[in-house]
């Protein structure tokens, strides 16, 4: 008793304290009470009891307390103390990092006539398709909103009820209820070429055709995963385009624009290629939230630390369960890629703001090894594979942490997944200096090679980091080496480059 009324005298600020700390990493008072529980079920509080802690009309127990602190990573008596939060741990609002702007200046040279005119112009120089330059509309587009579309994600759990997971069967009834009927097609998969002369193979496993017919390869009665997926979209394109399905043809592999012969593409801009790739993302955004609703895949993730393995309770791929990690976590600051050897990237979900090394979406002459996508293209790799990486951007480092997985497609093509996120908002946001961090883990690598066991202090704060986000596999990376990496052979960090004397190290790494 004398313990709990000693705590009272010292709680002026503990709830605004603890609320700021919640805002501060994005969560909701349903998040905290579940990450308490997680710490310790008989002393977590619920959520009415933390909102009246937060308003300063309820004093937790200290064993409650202890729980609160360790979600945060942080010792109970930083609650304790008469000191107000100073402004550097206070919430933030507007640093949603992302993809940077730039001043258009002369305006008069950027009004919509003028752009209308040298947009296609240059297209056409740079070897820009249509398709690449609506994927990369579409990517800011979702960079700039952090992937967070509300009307999409409503008109999913209308038609799914928040259901998870759903069986095939579920997904069937869905298609049925809308009037669409299912054929099945014998379509195998044909070899197709890049620009360097790799073969790949590439599969049309779906496609629909107007009043109401929806076309599935027999192939993927073998893979539930990927049919659950592709009705999905077309479910999608239903709800949201009324049936107007004309170029809703789905396809596994690398997608050349010249092979695709159900849209032919120039590099002249075309209106509706522009449309009809916005109408794709929506319904394979809204597949997603159909599979993988919002709130209770949110709680999934929680439970389980954000591994990939969940997909598996949910019957669903690896690819939609990672890219609706990036969707659905508190945490805003996340990426997504998929890659084929020997390194093109077929997609970026959300690219964070993050130079690639690579240009319009095709392979270049200098890409850096040191990627984990990269490197798990090449190697014999089975399950998944951590790494904590520096990478500059804008001439300032960051640390990015991110997993990744090789998997097949439907057409029978190796690919690697990754998804990750930049840790710097992260360190900020628990008041240390993320670059000074950065920087020193960075010097760290170069002076080493350009990789590195992770030192002692900067490990102890990656990984409160960890705990905090609740994440697992970023603790599984802190205990690989660092690795610098970058966007070009031309900038590389380090020490000798990996491009000395005209020629790749990396590959030899």
């Amino acid at each position: 008793m004398r313990n709990e009324k000693s705590l009272m005298r010292k709680t002026h600020f503990l709830g605004t304290k603890i609320r700021n700390l919640r805002k501060r990493n994005n969560l909701t008072m349903e998040d905290l009470s579940a990450r308490c529980v997680r710490v310790d079920s008989s002393n977590a509080p619920s959520v009415s009891y933390l909102s009246m802690i937060e308003r300063g009309k309820r004093v937790p127990s200290a064993h409650m307390l202890a729980v609160i602190a360790a979600v945060f990573q942080k010792e109970v008596e930083w609650f304790l103390d008469d000191v107000p939060e100073d402004e550097a741990i206070t919430p933030e609002k507007g640093n949603k990092g992302g993809v940077s702007g730039m001043p258009l200046e002369p305006s008069f040279l950027f009004s919509n006539d003028i752009l209308q005119i040298a947009i296609p112009e240059m297209l056409s120089q740079t070897g820009t398709s249509g398709r690449q330059f609506a994927h990369l509309l579409i990517r800011a587009h979702q960079e700039h909103h952090q992937n967070h579309f509300p009307d999409l994600e409503r008109a999913a759990e209308e038609v799914g009820l928040k259901r998870m997971p759903l069986a095939i069967e579920d997904i069937m009834d869905i298609a049925k209820g809308m009037g669409l009927k299912i054929k099945w097609i014998d379509r195998a998969p044909k070899e197709v070429m890049d620009e360097r002369g790799v073969s790949s193979k590439q599969l049309v496993t779906s496609f629909f055709e107007p009043p109401g017919t929806i076309y599935v390869s027999n192939i993927l009665k073998t893979r539930p995963n990927r049919l659950k997926y592709d009705l999905a979209v077309h479910i999608g394109h239903c709800v949201l385009h009324n049936k107007d399905g004309l170029k809703s043809v789905m396809m596994s592999g690398r997608r050349e624009d010249s092979e695709d012969a159900y849209a032919p593409q120039s590099n002249n801009i075309n209106a509706q290629d522009i449309l009809h790739a916005w109408r794709d993302f929506e319904s394979s955004f809204f597949a997603g939230a159909l599979l993988c609703p919002k709130v209770p895949y949110r709680q999934l993730l929680d439970r389980h630390g954000y591994e990939i393995s969940v997909h598996k309770q949910l019957q669903v791929s690896a690819s939609v369960a990672m890219r609706r990690m990036t969707v659905v976590s508190p945490y805003t600051h996340w990426h997504y890629f998929d890659a084929y050897a020997p390194g093109k990237l077929k997609a970026v979900y959300r690219g964070n703001g993050i130079p690639l090394p690579w240009g319009n979406m095709r392979l270049v002459e200098d890409p850096c090894q040191h990627w984990a996508v990269f490197r798990m293209i090449s190697e014999p790799t089975e399950g998944t594979s951590a790494q904590i990486s520096i990478l500059n951007v804008g001439n300032e480092p960051r640390i990015y942490c991110c997993e990744s997985i090789k998997v097949d497609d439907s057409a029978g093509n190796p690919h690697v997944l990754c998804a990750g996120i930049d840790l710097n908002p992260a360190i900020e946001a628990q008041g240390k200096d993320a670059q000074s961090i950065a920087n020193d883990l960075k010097q760290a690598c170069a002076g080493n090679g350009g990789s590195i066991d992770i030192p002692k202090h900067i490990k102890k704060d990656l990984t409160s980091v960890a705990k905090i986000l609740n994440i697992n596999w970023i603790e599984r990376g802190i205990k690989n080496e660092a690795r610098l990496i970058c966007s070009r052979g031309a900038v590389c960090p380090r020490q000798p480059s990996c491009y000395a004397a005209g020629r790749n190290l990396c590959e030899d790494n």
